[in-house]
């Protein structure tokens, strides 16, 4: 029987892990990849397939179908979900006839909220947790650049069957994808939100990037007050986080390409629309919940929230 595995949202985390999906699987009788895409990136990647280029080399992925009409995707038996996060209800419903009730849903996004989210519109569905730590984007329509070595993808289930967690694990795997099925998933997906919820608020506020950040004294301090801030949240939570985790974060931010910044400074730069509810304004409102103040969290959104409606 087929196994169909549709990716949806084809940026630097779905058009990089997409296209080593496609690659592997071009020539399988097995497993089919679908890239749901739109506009210019659904003409790009049907006339010259998606093209990935790392530090060393480059491939090409054709996938066996690119569109973004459900009644041609059809039905998916594994859905992996990279857009935005202000695109999460808006993309999903927009297939929601590709989506049955068997389909599980691997959502890969920089916030924690999506799987709660994605679960309120498809409550029978399996809806995994997941995160990737990647240094990627789109160089131009079809093309995806990725920068270091580093790339680690996590998912896993507390309710999902073994069989189907397993399943995807094995098509990750055949892949080439450093792909690792977590037992602890929650905390897992939290320990990259502490690294890039302040990564992504410190470098859009003060528009730097890593290096910048990681040099001067009052830049690490700022990024240091947010790191402190959404750890607590995290820990009042009952998340069981490492104890070192303020350490770990910057040791991992050390090791980061030092000229790369957030996507949601590339975006604010760029004009688009950003993940501010998602990374930043969340923090503020958990915070809240949780009676824990965070007022470094509150310059950033205040700053930035103002930015866009001016």
């Amino acid at each position: 029987m087929q196994i169909r595995i549709g990716i949806l949202g084809l940026g630097g985390v779905g058009g990089y892990f997409g296209g080593l999906l496609a690659k592997a699987y071009a020539e399988s009788e097995s497993i089919e990849i679908v890239f749901i895409a739109r506009a210019e990136t659904q003409k790009a990647i049907a006339a010259n397939g998606l093209k990935v280029i790392s530090d060393e080399s480059e491939f090409v992925a054709f996938p066996k179908l690119v569109s973004n009409d459900p009644e041609v995707i059809g039905k998916l038996d594994y859905l992996i979900c990279a857009t935005k996060t202000y695109d999460i209800e808006e993309s999903l419903l927009s297939i929601q006839k590709c989506i049955k009730k068997s389909t599980v849903i691997l959502p890969l996004y920089n916030g924690v909220d999506a799987p709660e989210r994605i679960q309120t519109l498809f409550s029978d569905n399996e809806v995994l947790q997941g995160c990737a730590y990647i240094v990627s984007y789109i160089k131009s329509p079809g093309v995806i650049r990725k920068l270091g070595h580093f790339e680690k993808l996590f998912f896993g289930s507390m309710t999902a069957p073994l069989s189907k967690l397993n399943a995807l694990q094995s098509i990750f795997e055949n892949a080439g994808i450093q792909s690792h099925l977590s037992d602890t998933i929650e905390e897992t997906v939290w320990e990259k939100f502490i690294f890039i919820s302040p990564l992504a608020s410190a470098t859009s506020y003060l528009n730097q990037n890593i290096g910048e950040i990681v040099n001067s004294e009052s830049n690490r301090k700022f990024y240091v007050a947010l790191l402190n801030e959404i750890t607590l949240v995290a820990a009042v939570k009952g998340l069981a986080i490492p104890n070192d985790i303020i350490l770990q974060t910057i040791q991992k931010l050390q090791k980061s390409p030092q000229d790369a910044t957030s996507s949601m400074h590339r975006d604010i730069l760029a004009g688009h629309k950003s993940e501010l509810v998602s990374l930043t304004e969340f923090v503020i409102k958990e915070g809240a919940k949780y009676e824990v103040e965070t007022p470094t969290y509150q310059l950033v959104f205040d700053k930035l929230s103002s930015g866009l409606n001016s």
